[in-house]
């Protein structure tokens, strides 16, 4: 298996080069338009509500713990995002049918509604910005997005636990990923 210093004096470094290129100023643009979608919903939801919605539509209500670690951040973290999704009523919480004590997070009709309209308006962006893409093209580059996320999340996942494993040997605390 070729070490990192290997890859880096591999003939395909200017193609590697160019690849961080272009994901950082795909990161960029994606921060810059929030891939916010068009019409007057462009631009009105965060990219943290989001995710939290679209987890909470597509799992089904769930507590703060189980929705943290779907999708990879600290509870701390998913608390303070659901806040401001609870007080405008997009997320509800309501008592665990099992144990009263627990929280549960669940989208309200009000939260399922506002996300079928920003999903409606992001996927006309989408439909926009490839247009002229032929359906092969827009499937190969989901595919190749979906597997490159996937694996930025498995590294992510691996330096945690490379972490979390270092500072057990030494004793130091590991801070939560958000």
């Amino acid at each position: 298996m070729p070490t990192s210093q290997d890859m880096t004096t591999d003939p395909d470094t200017g193609l590697l080069d160019a690849l961080q290129h272009q994901v950082a100023v795909f990161a960029r643009r994606a921060e810059q338009t929030r891939l916010g979608g068009v019409g007057q919903v462009r631009n009105s939801m965060d990219r943290a509500a989001y995710l939290l919605l679209n987890r909470l539509d597509q799992e089904g209500p769930m507590g703060v713990k189980a929705l943290a670690a779907g999708m990879g951040i600290d509870s701390s973290t998913v608390t303070r995002q659901v806040a401001p999704l609870v007080d405008t009523g997009l997320v509800k919480r309501t008592s665990h049918p099992e144990d009263g004590r627990a929280v549960v997070l669940q989208l309200s009709p009000r939260g399922q509604a506002r996300l079928d309209e920003v999903r409606s308006s992001r996927r006309e962006l989408m439909a926009q910005v490839t247009d002229g893409w032929t359906e092969e093209e827009r499937d190969a580059f989901c595919t190749l997005l979906t597997r490159f996320n996937s694996a930025l999340s498995a590294r992510q996942g691996a330096a945690g636990v490379e972490a979390g494993s270092e500072a057990a040997a030494t004793g130091s605390q590991v801070p939560p990923a958000s």
